[in-house]
């Protein structure tokens, strides 16, 4: 069983482009740290899409040469909007129309919207929808991914799927989620 608080803000490379973590700490020196770690890992492009805070003007001050994108949604567990998605994957497309490039996507925990945010992403990029929860979990064990269903939705209505095909990815999504489960600790204990 992952511990969260270990995965929490531990950079998660995913593709040799895209990066899962949770939030930028609330402490100024922390967060610093935070950043220069990522600026050292080589981020280019930060999509934060939580709406608890936006750091839009700190990485601005601090990390200039980032691109930064807030698209803030609550973890309320409701279906995600073709809109999130639409703004969100338009943001990842087109900081990978760089191939140097390599964007965190972020949201406070690094469990649900930063890495639904992700597979979207991935999605748009041809990757097959159950490979890419695998690929995820494999870098971040914490992710559940929650909103990957409405990804896979989006993502094949926008690209004019069957309503068919449409129902049969998404209970292939669901069904994969439901077999791999992830259950993490909020421990502080030994790192492992």
């Amino acid at each position: 069983m992952p511990n969260a608080v270990i995965w929490h803000r531990a950079l998660c490379p995913v593709t040799p482009n895209l990066v899962l973590s949770g939030d930028l700490a609330a402490d100024r020196d922390e967060a610093l740290e935070q950043l220069r770690s990522w600026c050292e890992a080589g981020i280019t492009h930060i999509v934060d899409v939580r709406s608890e805070e936006n750091h839009d003007w700190f990485v601005a001050m601090h990390a200039p040469h980032i691109t930064y994108h807030w698209l803030g949604v609550d973890d309320d567990g409701r279906a995600r909007e073709a809109a999130w998605f639409e703004a969100g994957v338009s943001a990842l497309l087109d900081a990978w129309s760089d191939p140097a490039s390599k964007v965190m996507v972020h949201c406070q925990m690094g469990i649900n919207r930063g890495p639904s945010m992700g597979y979207a992403g991935m999605l748009a990029t041809g990757w097959d929808p159950v490979e890419a929860l695998a690929a995820i979990r494999r870098a971040r064990p914490i992710a559940k991914v929650f909103y990957a269903v409405d990804a896979v939705e989006w993502w094949l209505t926008r690209s004019g799927a069957t309503p068919a095909r449409v129902l049969t990815e998404m209970d292939r999504v669901a069904n994969w989620l439901d077999a791999n489960p992830t259950y993490a600790t909020w421990t502080e204990g030994p790192r492992s």
